[in-house]
């Protein structure tokens, strides 16, 4: 059935090829534009207490090509996307995998080199898209793809985004497989459940999601989503975002609301959360202050899809701080030094501390981050758009190993036309 489903997609993007090759092409070429990304990446995430694994510790290149052509001409205009991806092992070892840049093969090592792509088609009717194929790297708050190693996590599956009316955007999605961010294959979609926050890790046969964004003003959005991993969790997300100056800086307020609870046949057990958070953010002249806080209400913690990110404002470098009842508060400074004569330079620092987690033990859970990072991104000459970013967080906590961990990484974009 699996097969199916690829050869299905496949066949509908050979389709559209053929299509938009009895129409006018003017726009299809002149329209696409294609950008060259390539990411090199130390990872290393030192495990400070606790057996098993002491550390994991890789080092990889990778390169990546996105495609996008533009739309044909007339009332219906035919498109296509291209994703090809590519990563280099430089460094690793059996027992420092698993740190996501690499895939890991049956005997424990990583592989040399491997390799990824995906193929979209897309059809636009006035300002209506639709999208279908592999290749989807999807940003959406019941479903954000992981792009935080060297290649993004991508889905197959079908879109449709419309904005016909005016001040409303409109979005519906259905993915039935997704590929990891560090493997080669696609798999079914299943349920986060780190520190056995649900009964493992089920797969499922697909996620849905319907919903929108209302823009009152440019400083005002109201956005809610409704999503569900069949069989497993049933997801309701609302949404605000608001901007005021105050004084010679900006306020923004970002307040976010999850319930959810077990779809179908509910194979993942339990699922009982409704989840409020805010975060609100002062900016003046090249500083920026924010202070969050997250309440995970009911008997569980939010659920996610596997291998994906989740969108509560304390989800940072290492945890999420989502366990069952948890609250969680963070304190956060950023500073863009181009306000003071070094633009592309920007420093960020947070900290992040968890309690009321409900353990199994009956005991109560507490847990705490300390992040830091420092970015530098060439504003001009021949490295115009190479950056650098160096990331560090410490994690602790009474119920898990403590982590310390770094992350150094190198990038450089070219459009190529």
């Amino acid at each position: 059935m699996k097969n199916k489903k690829t050869m299905r997609a496949t066949g509908g993007v050979l389709m559209l090829s053929a299509l938009a090759a009895g129409v006018r092409a003017d726009g299809f070429s002149e329209d696409s534009r294609a950008t060259f990304i390539t990411k090199n990446f130390y990872f290393n995430r030192d495990f400070r207490d606790g057996p098993g694994q002491s550390k994991r510790d890789e080092w990889g290149q990778s390169f990546l090509i996105d495609y996008r052509s533009g739309y044909t001409s007339g009332v219906v205009g035919v498109g296509m996307d291209v994703l090809g991806m590519v990563g280099l092992k430089l460094d690793s070892s059996p027992d420092r995998t698993n740190s996501g840049l690499l895939p890991v093969h049956s005997d424990g090592r990583a592989p040399a080199e491997f390799s990824k792509g995906g193929v979209m088609g897309k059809i636009r009717v006035s300002r209506t898209e639709l999208k279908f194929g592999n290749g989807f790297t999807t940003v959406q708050p019941t479903l954000v793809g992981n792009n935080g190693r060297m290649l993004p996590q991508t889905f197959q599956g079908v879109t449709l985004d419309s904005t016909e009316i005016k001040s409303l955007s409109l979005t519906g999605v259905r993915f039935d497989r997704e590929t990891d961010r560090a493997k080669t294959a696609s798999e079914d979609l299943a349920l986060f459940s780190k520190n056995g926050r649900f009964q493992g890790i089920i797969e499922s046969d697909h996620f849905t999601m319907g919903g929108g964004t209302y823009t009152f003003s440019p400083q005002l959005a109201v956005t809610y989503q409704r999503a569900e991993l069949e069989d497993i969790y049933r997801q309701h997300y609302v949404g605000l975002m608001h901007t005021t100056p105050v004084g010679e800086g900006t306020f923004k307020s970002d307040v976010r609301y999850f319930v959810s609870d077990e779809a179908g046949a509910g194979k993942g057990g339990k699922v009982d959360s409704h989840s409020l958070s805010g975060a609100f953010t002062y900016s003046l002249k090249g500083h920026a202050f924010t202070l969050s806080a997250v309440h995970n209400g009911g008997d569980t913690a939010v659920p996610y899809v596997n291998g994906t990110d989740i969108y509560l404002p304390n989800f940072v470098l290492i945890n999420d701080f989502d366990e069952p009842q948890e609250r969680s508060w963070q304190a956060r400074y950023d500073l863009d030094f181009a306000r003071f004569g070094v633009p592309g330079l920007t420093f960020r620092t947070l900290y992040v501390r968890g309690d009321n987690i409900r353990l199994a033990s009956g005991e109560e859970g507490k847990e705490w981050e300390r992040d830091v990072e420092v970015q530098y991104l060439v504003q001009s000459g021949p490295l115009k758009h190479f950056g650098v970013r160096w990331r560090n967080g410490m994690a602790h906590n009474n119920f898990a190993r403590d982590v310390d961990e770094n992350r150094l990484i190198l990038t450089y974009t070219l459009a190529l036309f």
